[in-house]
């Protein structure tokens, strides 16, 4: 039996330099990307934290992950020093950004605070 839509937890999506440019400057949600490396180990301590980000605004802001190692374009476009980075976009540009490790308060009240200043 499949997980019905109600029911499925949301994920973060998994992006490329490739589709970059369509899912996140071209949508018209916010976007949150975490740029990551599998070696990272603050990486890791991250990604449960953007998990609950993508379940928590499911629906309204698109939340992805991109691999720096596998992508270097992207990273090397937005000028990342240090993983992680998570940059907040809207309307295609950057409008915020955090290196190092954030707690699930520090990003939701990140995502709050763009929302609020007009989605």
């Amino acid at each position: 039996m499949t997980a019905s839509p109600t029911t499925a937890k949301a994920r973060p999506i998994h992006i490329t330099d490739a589709d970059f440019d369509d899912l996140i400057l071209g949508g018209k949600q916010l976007a949150v990307v975490d740029f990551w490396a599998e070696w990272c180990g603050p990486c890791h301590q991250m990604s449960p934290h953007i998990g609950f980000l993508a379940e928590e605004y499911a629906g309204r802001v698109v939340v992805a992950k991109l691999d720096v190692d596998e992508n270097p374009t992207t990273p090397a476009r937005y000028n990342i020093l240090g993983i992680p980075t998570v940059i907040f976009f809207r309307n295609g540009e950057a409008v915020d950004r955090h290196t190092g490790v954030l707690t699930i308060d520090g990003l939701s009240e990140r995502v709050e605070k763009i929302i609020g200043t007009g989605e």
